[in-house]
């Protein structure tokens, strides 16, 4: 190529741009000549001069100067003497929470029944008992130590408390638990004239006489094993299952215990929240709540898919039984059964650090630290993580105290 094809011209900070054939052309119809000499213009007759190409780098230089100006404007990284003041970046992060001295306590919501639990049924004595049933509670019904479950042939049935059934016949002389549960329940109806323990006296048949008379049952002074039911408490008939004029034979009825409770399917995801004793609160379907407290957990069992299910997904997942009782059954008002929410409180810590959640940054190399602001500058400080509760998390570590302000980050 021609060597003035590579000439150039250089301003006064060095950069170089490139000087093209058609350029130098340009110059010479305009009587502007460079000097490859030393890179200076030198004017040649003035007549009818040409400039579009500097009026173009004047423009060229104008936009650019322009746009420097309004970039540093806009960061505002320049400093300066005139009449504006320059902008300044924020000096902390927009949203602050203090560090609170609290306690924490994790907690599930799962869902729950009330009712009042799973019905036993009730079997009427085996063996060569005979008769008909003459009398039988209705559903709802409450039965108390001493009242009448049904009658044989117009005697009355009983019921009394204990863990244990009446399982053959006493009479004076015989000794067992059986005769101290029958003595407790004879002193707790208000029969006296004998002790209470495992002997079966005269003082013993006289009570037990005198009881039958007042059942309007023949005075034999002996208890055989179908004269009554034994049961843990009072109890409430959940449904009737015999009918009167029927031999008592089979299931009479099924029932429950008479205070309400909560039963829970708990996935087993959730099964290290929960032990007897747990402390739990349940909503009511008005929004009302009640304090609760598990009473039993049963063991996982998988449930049984239903028809027409392939046998995979939720219908295999396992559940834990659990039971809760609610001490307060004012607090739970008219309802007899209903779906309820339960919250399961598993875990408390007292009287420590906490910030929300979304104020931890996450460290290179693992752990956490916070964004501490404080005199007007923030700084990093590492934390240890403790636990997590309804949007908070506990935190120690050097310099976090209560009240500390720290960043919230976005």
């Amino acid at each position: 190529m021609p060597e003035q094809a590579s000439a150039g011209r250089h301003d006064d900070q060095g950069w170089g741009t490139a000087v093209s054939p058609q350029q130098r052309t340009d110059e010479e119809a305009s009587g502007v000549i460079f000097d490859s000499s030393d890179g200076t213009a030198a004017p040649v007759s003035p007549p009818r001069r040409r400039r579009h190409p500097v009026r173009t780098t004047l423009i060229i230089a104008t936009a650019v100067a322009l746009a420097t100006a309004g970039g540093v404007a806009a960061t505002g990284a320049l400093g300066g003497e005139g009449d504006e003041p320059a902008a300044t970046a924020p000096s902390g992060p927009e949203r602050t929470a203090a560090v609170e001295r609290r306690t924490l306590t994790r907690s599930e919501t799962v869902d729950g029944t009330l009712g009042y639990g799973e019905p036993d049924t009730l079997q009427a004595p085996g063996g060569s008992r005979s008769g008909t049933l003459t009398q039988l509670p209705g559903e709802g019904d409450v039965i108390k130590r001493g009242e009448s479950v049904y009658s044989v042939d117009q005697q009355q049935v009983p019921l009394l408390y204990g863990g244990a059934p009446l399982y053959r016949a006493l009479s004076s002389g015989s000794e067992g638990d059986d005769v101290e549960l029958l003595e407790k329940n004879l002193a707790a109806l208000g029969y006296t004239g004998f002790t209470v323990d495992e002997e079966f006296t005269a003082g013993t048949a006289e009570a037990v006489q005198e009881w039958q008379d007042d059942l309007g049952r023949e005075e034999t002074g002996k208890v055989a094993p179908g004269d009554a039911v034994v049961a843990s408490g009072a109890r409430r008939v959940a449904e009737v299952k015999a009918l009167i004029g029927a031999p008592p034979s089979g299931p009479v009825l099924t029932w429950t215990g008479t205070e309400r409770m909560v039963s829970v399917d708990l996935d087993t995801t959730y099964e290290d929240l929960v032990k007897k004793g747990t402390k739990a609160t349940v909503e009511l379907p008005d929004g009302n709540s009640a304090d609760a407290k598990v009473t039993e957990v049963g063991n996982a069992a998988t449930a049984k898919p239903e028809e027409g299910d392939s046998g995979s997904g939720s219908s295999d997942e396992a559940t834990l039984p659990v039971e809760l009782s609610v001490p307060d059954q004012k607090k739970l008002g008219r309802y007899q059964a209903a779906p309820v929410e339960v919250t399961l409180a598993a875990d408390t810590r007292k009287d420590v650090l906490a910030v929300p959640v979304a104020a931890l940054v996450a460290r290179k190399g693992g752990g956490y630290a916070v964004q501490a602001v404080a005199a007007g500058s923030v700084e990093h400080r590492p934390v240890e993580v403790g636990l997590f509760a309804n949007g908070m998390v506990e935190i120690s570590g050097d310099g976090i105290t209560e009240g500390l302000k720290v960043g919230i980050p976005r």
